[in-house]
């Protein structure tokens, strides 16, 4: 299946884009994909995934919702779904 992929900040930088389709195994969790562009993407290694969960301080949304707030790294994703990864963000004024 087709997943649509978006990326911010850093990530963009390290995937190329902010946006690639990607294409899964039908029955791929959001870990798997993310396991899987760590493999593919050099800039992306390390920085995605810990001990097989997300790593501290990212977020992923599919379809524009949390994916801590549905099963994490074990949501389930569909033909079509849209995940967008966003790095830690850090900074501002106090």
């Amino acid at each position: 299946m087709e997943l649509e992929l978006r990326f911010f900040a850093t990530f963009r930088e390290a995937a190329g884009g902010k946006t690639v389709a990607y294409e899964v195994d039908d029955d791929a969790t959001v870990g798997d994909v993310l396991a899987a562009l760590e493999a593919d993407y050099e800039g992306l290694a390390g920085n995605l995934l810990v001990d097989g969960d997300l790593a501290p301080q990212i977020n992923v949304l599919k379809n524009g919702r949390e994916v801590l707030h549905i099963d994490g790294v074990d949501t389930a994703l569909s033909e079509g779904d849209t995940l967008s990864v966003f790095p830690p963000v850090a900074g501002g004024h106090v």
